[in-house]
């Protein structure tokens, strides 16, 4: 693993760090930019072991400590695991670690989508491991009471999203098949359970149809982060240095290129050997 980048000036932006199993947590990392404009934006896409949601739970926690550990070395102020997946396999994890470090986690949307369905049937568009966790258990214990919930794993649908064509016939493929069950059971509010999905919403909307609506919260987490970082905003200064810093532990020509389309402000993209 690098070492960190040189000490900052005296009084340095507030930084944020965000790290996913590859690029779905640039769709947080949007959000984050609009809530916190004058924030250092690093994040680090573990693109070498994606998707998470198909791998085994130890893997998923070693995965989580090391880019965790490695954006810590970074002097991040507040951490965002912008990852359902790693959030249900190891965000409690991380706390234990490192107790006072503000960091934020990311879950399916069953309670807004428990205020919003008009019929009671909510379906969930996640990942296998997101769906089997213990933390996505105990939500729908609290919010899935009395509702009808169709839970759609998507295996594969993050990694053709992952590739970086969101129109790729195989990710249209996808979308189409994980959508009809959702359909046939007559939901009228999807949440989606994964940070990759919100990069073809569209394309998830017109399988679904305009009378569902879809739930997907990555402004919420991004306000969440928001409210962690009001203690550092005082003593911050209020512009970033230089544009978002974006590691991966793949190719840094395609995150570059991903980042270059998806992105609205400008990131500088590194490799990472972690």
């Amino acid at each position: 693993m690098p070492p960190p980048d040189p000490a900052p000036d005296a009084v340095p932006p507030l930084r944020v760090g965000v790290f996913d199993s590859g690029v779905g947590g640039l769709s947080v990392l949007k959000d984050l930019r609009e809530v916190l404009p004058g924030a250092q934006l690093l994040y680090v896409a573990d693109s070498a072991w994606a998707p998470y949601g198909e791998r085994s739970e130890a893997e998923i926690l070693m995965r989580s400590e090391a880019i965790s550990r490695f954006l810590r070395f970074q002097q991040v102020d507040v951490l965002v695991v912008a990852c359902n997946t790693a959030t249900a396999a190891a965000v409690h994890h991380l706390r234990a670690i490192w107790p006072d470090w503000p960091i934020v986690g990311v879950e399916p949307g069953l309670k807004p989508a428990a205020a919003a369905t008009r019929n009671g049937r909510i379906g969930v568009l996640a990942t296998e491991a997101t769906l089997r966790s213990g933390k996505f258990q105990k939500l729908m214990a609290d919010h899935g009471q009395d509702l009808q919930l169709t839970l759609q794993a998507c295996p594969g649908l993050a990694a053709a999203i992952e590739a970086g064509d969101l129109d790729a016939p195989a990710v249209l493929e996808l979308v189409e098949r994980y959508c009809a069950p959702l359909r046939t059971q007559g939901v009228d509010t999807v949440v989606l359970g994964c940070t990759h999905y919100p990069f073809v919403v569209h394309h998830i909307a017109h399988a679904l149809g305009p009378q569902v609506r879809i739930i997907d919260t990555s402004r919420a987490v991004a306000q969440r982060a928001l409210a962690l970082s009001e203690p550092f905003l005082a003593i911050r200064t209020a512009t970033p240095d230089g544009p978002a810093r974006l590691w991966t532990t793949s190719e840094a020509a395609m995150l570059q290129a991903i980042a270059t389309r998806w992105l609205p402000f400008p990131a500088q993209v590194r490799a990472l050997d972690a």
